[in-house]
C-alpha cells in the first residue's frame, strides 16, 4: 500500500478506469469503484499488470447501503481517504433531445446518479477525507452544464439541447461551488472539470478525444498542493477552450 488512498466511481473503464490508472502511476493507492464485481476486478488487475496499487471497491453510488458499506470498509482498512473523483456518470435522453421530450422518469434517473448518487457518496467519505493531511475532491462535470459556454453563439455545441444530462451537471457545478464554501476553512480542496467530447460509452465512443487524455485535468486536480483552487471549473487541452478556466 502507498502513502494515499484515491477513489475514483465508475472506475472499471472509459475517463474513470483512466484517471485511476493516472493516479496510481502518481504513487497513489487507487481504489476502482464500479457497481460489477466483475468488470471492477478485472479493471483493478489491469492497473496492477503496470506494477501498480489498485483494488476493486464495490461501489453503486445509487444504493446508499452500498455507500455506507464501501466507507466503512475504507475506514477499517485505511483509516482515511485521501482523494475522492466523482466520475460515475449517465447520460439519457427521450425521443430526439429535446427538452419538451423529456420525461420525468429519464430526468429521474438522470439525476440519480449525476445529482444525488454526488451527494451521497461525497458525504458518506467525508469524514474519511476530513482525516486526510490534505483532502482532495474532484467532480467530472461537462461544459455542457456550463450555462455560459451553452448560451455562447460561437461554442461548437451552440446548438445542441443540454437535457436532464446538461441540467444534471449544473447542479453537480453549483454542489461543487457549495461544498468549496463550506469546507474551506478545513483545507480541503473541491474542484470541478469536464473532459472534453471524448470517445466513452456515453457517446457510443463518438468523442474526439481519447480517455487517457481527457483524465488529466482529474489526475492534476487531486494532486493540487495547499496554494490549489477551491470550488473551480477546469480543463486541460480542449482545443475550443482558450482557457484552463471553463465559465460557469
Amino acid at each position: 500500500m502507498t502513502e494515499n488512498i484515491a477513489i475514483i466511481t465508475g472506475a472499471n473503464k472509459g475517463i474513470g478506469f483512466e484517471i485511476a490508472r493516472g493516479l496510481a502511476n502518481k504513487g497513489l493507492t487507487v481504489l476502482v469503484g464500479a457497481r460489477s464485481e466483475e468488470r471492477g476486478e478485472a479493471a483493478a488487475a489491469r492497473i496492477r499488470e503496470e506494477g501498480l496499487d489498485a483494488r476493486f471497491l464495490h461501489l453503486d453510488v445509487t444504493d446508499e447501503d452500498v455507500v455506507a458499506a464501501a466507507a466503512k470498509r475504507v475506514e477499517t482498512e485505511f483509516g482515511r481517504l485521501d482523494v475522492l473523483v466523482n466520475n460515475a456518470g449517465i447520460a439519457l435522453a427521450d425521443g430526439d433531445w429535446n427538452t419538451s421530450e423529456l420525461t420525468v422518469a429519464t430526468a429521474r434517473k438522470v439525476f440519480e446518479t449525476n445529482v444525488l448518487g454526488v451527494v451521497s457518496v461525497t458525504n458518506a467519505f467525508l469524514p474519511l477525507i476530513r482525516k486526510a493531511e490534505a483532502g482532495r475532491i474532484v467532480n467530472v462535470s461537462s461544459e455542457v452544464g456550463s450555462l455560459g459556454f451553452m448560451t455562447d453563439p460561437a461554442n461548437p455545441f451552440a446548438a445542441l439541447q443540454g437535457g436532464a444530462y446538461g441540467a444534471s451537471k449544473s447542479a453537480l457545478n453549483m454542489l461543487t461551488v457549495s461544498w468549496a464554501k463550506e469546507l474551506a476553512p478545513t483545507g480541503i480542496r473541491i474542484n470541478a472539470m469536464t473532459p472534453g467530447y471524448t470517445a466513452t460509452d456515453l457517446n457510443d465512443n463518438q468523442g474526439t478525444r481519447r480517455p487517457e487524455d481527457a483524465a488529466v485535468a482529474a489526475v492534476n486536480l487531486a494532486l493540487i498542493g495547499e496554494d490549489g483552487p477551491n470550488g473551480g471549473f477546469f480543463q486541460e487541452g480542449v482545443e475550443y477552450f482558450e482557457d484552463t478556466v471553463v465559465p460557469w
